[in-house]
């Protein structure tokens, strides 16, 4: 998995509200592969009209935030049923961090495994930035997460993360990277544990 320890990009403040993993990504594309490139499908139906084109009211689809690494959004994003690949949509169209008030802990925990950082911030925080942001979209923000703060200009923001996913993170390690990074503990226990409890273990061949 990727290291994400700081990023300078551009953000698009999509401050929506309750935005659910069917909206990031719609039921009927599940069915395709990864190999596809889900994040042609991010935001599907908000993004475009029952014809297929684009709604120039969308953030996402106006010029200046088409290539963001950075997404903001209302509470409660990515809320709804349990699919990880709202996460791959999101990652593949080339979003790093999500900024919001409240996750869905589902999207949050699928958000981690793959690189990309739900960072929480306070919502009066995040309309402030939102603003700043709409005001002047080509000034990039900087999200530092060995910091925990976004920049943005001389106005600095500090962020909440779960402490396990952001070692994760920071690190680059999937889930199986962070159990062998306690390897010398588990070695620990088990050599107490056969000592402390020898009939719970196996016979060792002579």
């Amino acid at each position: 998995m990727e290291k994400f320890v700081r990023l300078t990009a551009k953000a698009c403040p999509l401050l929506l509200p309750n935005i659910n993993t069917d909206q990031i990504l719609p039921g009927r594309y599940l069915r395709l592969p990864r190999a596809a490139g889900l994040g042609q499908f991010l935001f599907h139906d908000l993004r475009r009209d029952t014809a297929g084109n684009e709604r120039p009211d969308f953030l996402l689809n106006r010029a200046v935030w088409r290539d963001a690494k950075i997404l903001l959004a209302g509470r409660n994003f990515g809320g709804g049923s349990s699919r990880e690949a709202a996460v791959y949509a999101l990652y593949d169209a080339g979003i790093r961090c999500m900024i919001a008030p409240s996750f869905g802990d589902i999207f949050a925990q699928n958000a981690v495994k793959n690189g990309l950082l739900a960072a929480i911030l306070p919502e009066a925080e995040l309309r402030e930035l939102g603003a700043a942001i709409a005001a002047d979209p080509e000034l990039a923000v900087t999200v530092d997460l060995e910091r925990q703060t976004i920049v943005r200009g001389d106005r600095s923001f500090a962020f909440a993360v779960d402490a396990v996913g952001r070692n994760q993170l920071l690190n680059g390690w999937d889930d199986i990277d962070l159990t062998e990074s306690h390897r010398a503990e588990i070695a620990a226990f088990k050599a107490a544990d056969r000592s402390r409890r020898p009939w719970a273990w196996p016979a060792q061949p002579k």
